[in-house]
């Protein structure tokens, strides 16, 4: 009876028997780590309030090193999300607590950005903020010391607390100063935004270059999808159009305006080509009278014969000459 049995089936995990396995949803196929690894909370991994790059950020930030730097610019180089769409998934950490930022004066009077990553917000010890010393190149960080114990003291007595002076009576004020007033709460101002310019319009009325417009807002959807406009929205935009195609705007360069670089995703389509016409829109041709060459002579200084030796100058009045000129001051 104590002979070990070596043919005998290993036991089933419990964890990953088939009867335990869910019919749907995700089955989990894990293995223990045991190196490299870190530990990410529930509380992050399934936030409500953080979009999953925030969520990718604050695990990948949360396995650095420390001292490991999390610049915009160095996440961009390493992910292929652009500066904007990380920077604003770092504020979305900051909103929630799991990265604390602040710039901070170094001795040499550099300034530097400190940065702190929470894997629990709340939950630990906040980190000091004390000033930053700069670190010698090629040199590692020398341990704290030791702590050195400390001999216990005789306690000193304690001193005796002076006598509180007596109580003074309210003195009235005097019969000539007013009453104390209550303080004047003032409202605070309200956050005005500016109006948009004004959408650019034609000067002269032409039903076919209204139509034209009309037809290229249209068209947009066929070359770009994520411009698909609204009938109203095109019968709002179209004098725009209709304002660069009376400048002579060829078509193909209001598309190209129109289309090139777009954001990603276009939330607002409309507001997003009604800024691009107004503030895209080119400047009248010049006409034949701009373009024409100066007249020569115009800007020529006439030729004058000096009335004194006659010499050949260029004034534009007749007169003396520069030499006359100053032989008559040094005779004066």
């Amino acid at each position: 009876m104590d002979t070990q049995q070596v043919n005998a089936t290993p036991r089933t995990d419990s964890r990953t028997a088939p009867e335990n396995r869910p019919t749907s949803g995700v089955i989990h196929d894990n293995t223990r780590h045991t190196a490299a690894f870190t530990v990410v909370g529930n509380h992050l991994s399934q936030h409500r309030a953080l979009s999953l790059l925030a969520i990718g950020l604050a695990v990948h930030i949360q396995s650095l090193p420390a001292g490991a730097r999390i610049g915009i610019k160095r996440l961009a180089e390493r992910f292929p999300e652009s500066e904007v769409r990380i920077a604003a998934g770092l504020r979305e950490l900051e909103a929630t607590g799991y990265l604390r930022r602040s710039r901070t004066r170094l001795p040499d009077g550099r300034v530097v950005t400190r940065t702190v990553s929470c894997n629990q917000p709340g939950a630990g010890a906040a980190v000091p903020a004390g000033p930053l010393r700069p670190r010698a190149a090629g040199r590692k960080a020398a341990p704290p010391p030791a702590p050195v114990p400390r001999t216990p003291e005789t306690p000193l007595p304690r001193p005796t607390p002076p006598p509180a002076p007596p109580a003074e009576q309210p003195q009235a004020p005097p019969p000539d100063m007013p009453p104390p007033s209550a303080p004047v709460r003032v409202p605070a101002p309200d956050a005005r935004i500016a109006p948009p310019p004004a959408l650019p319009r034609p000067l002269k009325a032409d039903a076919e270059r209204d139509r034209l417009a009309t037809a290229l807002l249209s068209d947009l959807r066929r070359l770009t999808p994520q411009l698909s406009l609204t009938e109203e929205s095109i019968a709002a935009l179209a004098p725009g159009v209709a304002a660069w195609l009376e400048r002579e705007a060829h078509p193909d360069a209001i598309r190209h305006a129109l289309t090139s670089d777009l954001p990603t995703p276009v939330k607002h389509p409309a507001k997003l080509l009604r800024h691009r016409i107004t503030c895209l829109l080119p400047p009248p041709l010049p006409g034949a009278q701009e373009l024409a060459p100066t007249r020569p002579g115009t800007l020529v200084i006439p030729l004058q014969n000096c009335d004194r030796c006659d010499r050949a100058f260029r004034s534009r009045r007749p007169g003396h000459c520069r030499d006359c000129r100053a032989e008559a001051v040094r005779a004066a």
